[in-house]
C-alpha cells in the first residue's frame, strides 16, 4: 500500500488566505488611523514619514535575517520603476486623490484595483483567466458600488470632484501596474527582497517629494495620538501588509490576490458599525454580499498562471 504524501500545497494556501485575513482587517483599520493622524499631519508629511519608518522596519527584518537581496543587475531599472510607480506616484495620487474628492469617491475608484489588475494579467499573458473567475471580478466591483451608493452620505460625481476621481483612479492603475510588473520578479527573487528595494526606492523619491512639507509641518500640532497612527500605519499597513501582498502574489497569483481587496470597504463598515454605531443600509448588506460570492467565484474559478517569459529566468 502506497503511502499519501501530505498535501504541502494545500497547507500553503491555508497560511496564505489566514494571510491575506490579516492584511484585510490591516488595510480596514488603517483608513482609520490615517484620517485621525491627518487632523493633525499633512498628508504628505505624513506619508513621507510613515514609508521612511516601513522601509527602517524592512531594512532591519533583512539584516536581522542575515540575507542579502542580491539581485541581477539587468533587472535594476525594472525595481527602479516599480518603486517609483508603486511607492511615490501611487502615493501622491492617493494622498492628493483623497483631499480633492469625497471618500465615498475615492473608495469607488480604488474598487477598480482587481479589474485593472486582471486586464493587465491577462494582456500580459501572466494568467489565464476562465469566465467563472471574471465574472466573480465583476460581480465583487458591483457589490463595492452598492457598498458605496448604500451609505448614509450620497456618492456624488461633479465637477468639484472630478480632479480627486481621476487621481484615485491613476492611483488604482498604477498600483495594479506595480502588482503585474513585479510578478515575474517576486517568483524569482521572493517576495521580501522585491518588497524590500521596491520600498526603499520609492521612499527616495516620496521623501523628496515630501520634504518641502515636512519643513513647513506644524509639528507642535502633532498629538501622541497622531503619532501612534502613524507608528501603526508604517509597521502594519505598509511593512506587513506589502510583504503579505507579495507573498499572496507568488503563491496564487495576482488576480486572486487583488480581488481579496475589494472585501475591506466591508470589514471596514463592520468596524465602523461596531465602533462608531453606524448601521449599515440594506443596499450595503447586499453589496457586500455581492463582495463575498465574487470574491468566492475569483477563489474557484480556473486561473492558470503563465511560465515566466525566458528574459526574466
Amino acid at each position: 500500500m502506497t503511502k499519501r504524501q501530505p498535501d504541502h500545497s494545500s497547507s500553503s494556501n491555508a497560511v496564505t488566505y489566514a494571510a491575506l485575513a490579516v492584511l484585510i482587517f490591516v488595510w480596514a483599520s488603517n483608513f482609520s488611523a490615517v484620517k485621525f493622524a491627518l487632523r493633525e499631519f499633512e498628508p504628505l508629511a505624513f506619508n513621507g514619514l510613515r514609508f521612511t519608518l516601513a522601509s527602517l522596519l524592512l531594512w532591519l527584518v533583512i539584516t536581522l535575517r542575515g540575507r542579502e537581496a542580491r539581485i541581477d543587475r539587468r533587472h535594476w531599472p525594472a525595481l527602479i520603476g516599480l518603486g517609483v510607480l508603486g511607492n511615490t506616484i501611487y502615493q501622491v495620487f492617493f494622498v492628493y486623490g483623497i483631499d480633492w474628492t469625497l471618500a465615498g469617491n475615492a473608495s469607488l475608484m480604488l474598487a477598480t484595483t482587481p479589474v485593472f489588475t486582471t486586464l493587465l494579467s491577462a494582456g500580459f499573458r501572466q494568467e489565464r483567466i476562465a469566465l467563472m473567475a471574471w465574472s466573480g471580478v465583476a460581480l465583487s466591483f458591483v457589490g463595492i458600488v452598492l457598498v458605496v451608493l448604500g451609505g448614509r452620505a450620497a456618492v456624488t460625481f461633479g465637477a468639484d470632484t472630478v480632479k480627486g476621481d481621476l487621481a484615485v483612479l491613476a492611483a488604482a492603475a498604477a498600483w495594479s501596474a506595480y502588482t503585474v510588473g513585479s510578478n515575474p520578479l517576486v517568483r524569482r527573487y521572493g517576495p521580501l527582497p522585491v518588497t524590500a528595494v521596491t520600498m526603499w526606492i520609492g521612499c527616495v523619491g516620496l521623501v523628496i517629494v515630501s520634504l518641502p512639507v515636512i519643513v513647513e509641518q506644524d509639528w507642535s500640532a502633532v498629538g501622541a495620538g497622531s503619532w501612534l497612527a502613524l507608528i501603526y500605519s508604517g509597521a502594519f499597513a505598509i511593512a506587513l501588509a506589502y510583504f503579505i501582498w507579495y507573498y499572496s502574489i507568488r503563491a496564487i497569483g495576482n488576480t486572486r490576490t487583488a480581488v481579496y481587496s475589494n472585501l475591506i470597504p466591508v470589514v471596514a463598515l463592520v468596524i465602523a458599525w461596531l465602533t462608531l454605531g453606524e448601521q449599515p443600509t440594506w443596499l450595503q448588506l447586499a453589496g457586500a454580499a455581492g463582495i463575498v460570492a465574487g470574491t468566492i467565484l475569483v477563489r474557484l474559478g480556473r486561473v492558470e498562471r503563465a511560465p515566466l517569459p525566458p528574459a526574466a529566468e
